[in-house]
């Protein structure tokens, strides 16, 4: 059995951790309602007790000992503030686990909101177990590196389908493989390399919008990527392979 295991259905996965089982999720982008409706004139109603009782259910249904967050719990650039940090704040005071929170790029200030209600770790990453987390928006730190598996958010990956109709729908995706080892040769000399599997986890927030990985033109955010990740199965949240992205 691997080491993350997505939850069936769900933008989520649950990680062993040796001695602890943690559900992992990636880019909840609280508040996002307030900024779209601030930059973009757009009027959504509220997601945040939709998200929240999402996640409370997957707790409820993992029953995991801590919960992850895979960066960008925040949304605004400029530090939490109104609806978004009132968002984050409800869902860490009533979260019955203790949560981790790797900072991302969208977190700024989060440590102001957050207080002791969470455990924030260096943008870089932290490793657990034989499992290392990133947000994916830097560099990886050395022990991230050196585990079994790293989990990583930031790109909202999806796949864009289409039937035999020309009718075209986007689905999230969650995309695995081998991390290879050049780009970080580059970067760190004598380099402890646990030659890991990559998991880039879909957005939690499905009001993120994803990134189109079969699409030719697609790039990814993160700094080691594509060349960190030369293949790669993409999979449906319920679990369908697709095979590699590329030619999905």
């Amino acid at each position: 059995m691997s080491l993350v295991e997505p939850v069936p259905g769900e933008p989520a996965a649950v990680a062993d951790l040796g001695g602890e089982r943690a559900l992992v999720v990636a880019d909840v982008h609280a508040g996002i309602e307030a900024w779209l409706r601030h930059e973009k004139g757009f009027r959504l109603d509220p997601g945040a007790p939709d998200r929240r009782e999402a996640l409370f259910d997957l707790v409820d249904r993992t029953a995991p000992d801590r919960v992850v967050f895979l960066g960008d719990l925040a949304h605004f650039f400029g530090g939490p503030h109104g609806a978004e940090r009132g968002e984050i704040e409800v869902l860490l005071e009533r979260l019955s686990v203790p949560a981790t929170l790797v900072k991302g790029n969208h977190d700024g200030a989060i440590e102001e909101v957050v207080g002791d209600l969470a455990t924030v770790t260096d943008p870089a990453g932290i490793r657990l177990g034989d499992v290392g987390f990133v947000h994916g928006h830097t560099w990886p730190s050395r022990a991230v590196l050196s585990a079994d598996v790293v989990c990583m958010g930031h790109e909202h990956p999806a796949v864009a389908l289409q039937d035999e109709v020309g009718g075209r729908r986007v689905e999230p995706v969650w995309l695995r493989g081998p991390l290879a080892r050049e780009p970080f040769e580059e970067r760190y000399d004598d380099l402890e390399w646990g030659a890991p599997e990559l998991v880039v986890f879909p957005a939690f927030n499905d009001r993120v919008g994803g990134k189109w990985v079969n699409d030719e033109e697609a790039s990814f955010l993160a700094p080691f990527l594509p060349r960190g990740l030369p293949e790669a199965q993409a999979y449906l949240l319920d679990g369908t392979r697709l095979g590699e992205y590329r030619r999905v």
